[in-house]
């Protein structure tokens, strides 16, 4: 086993007074892809929203319980920057989300609000990310085109490409083929599969044969628990637990 780079200690999570996770312990390894599977309301995009504090902008909602180390540092303590933690922990939503500009200045945005202000530079990254997203080919003639331009598909792939561009150390996927079809969901997935030996990646999925493709290691959650965790290939084939079987097999769900 790798090491972990992020570990989940013991962490209760509450939206106000409502409870969404109870007592979340496993950790996550370096340069592997980890889904997260369950049932709807059981948590996973809530934990996923924990590891880049997205949550802080709910009101009332937090960890009351228990830690969350990336790189071994608590990402909840006082003197850990929010927007930084951001910058290492990229996000890519469910809706993808590109701004209404260019579909270089999409790429550029991070990079100049991080203070770059070479051209050179800033060029090299848009196309090196825009390659990294297997989307260079599609849209290199077009760079100044609205990227609101872009089909569903190809728009999920620059989101991609704008995370990876501030060159974070996680990327966390909130169900990124949900609103896709089929072809473009196999060309996220081929990415998905690509970046792995870039990045860390963890994806939330109401699609286990999604899962059971793109990941190495998959959570089972069931009403804010934690089930199950191991590798993706036994939790699909030899699940220990009952409630995973019953899941996987679609007994409910």
């Amino acid at each position: 086993m790798s090491k972990p780079i992020i570990q989940v200690q013991d962490v209760d999570f509450f939206y106000d007074k409502k409870q969404a996770i109870f007592n979340a312990n496993f950790d996550i390894e370096d340069n592997k892809v980890t889904s997260f599977i369950g049932p709807s309301g059981c948590g996973k995009s809530t934990l996923l929203r924990c590891f880049n504090r997205m949550n802080d902008l709910i009101p009332n909602a937090g960890v009351r319980k228990g830690q969350i180390l990336i790189q071994g540092q608590d990402i909840n303590a006082p003197k850990v920057d929010a927007i930084d933690l951001r910058r290492r922990v990229g996000m890519v939503f469910q809706k993808s989300n590109p701004f209404p500009k260019s579909i270089y200045d999409n790429i550029a945005y991070g990079l100049r609000i991080a203070g770059e202000s070479n051209k050179a530079y800033i060029d090299q990254a848009v196309e090196e990310s825009l390659k990294g997203a297997a989307l260079w080919d599609e849209v290199k003639d077009r760079l100044k085109d609205s990227a609101l331009g872009l089909s569903g598909g190809q728009m999920q792939r620059l989101c991609i490409a704008r995370t990876i561009a501030v060159k974070p150390e996680i990327i966390l996927m909130d169900e990124p083929c949900s609103a896709l079809d089929p072809i473009a969901t196999a060309k996220v997935e081929d990415l998905i599969s690509e970046l792995r030996n870039d990045y860390t990646i963890v994806i939330v999925t109401h699609s286990m044969q999604q899962a059971s493709r793109v990941s190495d290691r998959t959570a089972f959650f069931y009403l804010g628990q934690l089930i199950e965790y191991g590798d993706t290939e036994n939790i699909f084939t030899n699940p220990q637990q009952k409630q995973t079987e019953d899941y996987i097999s679609g007994r409910f769900g």
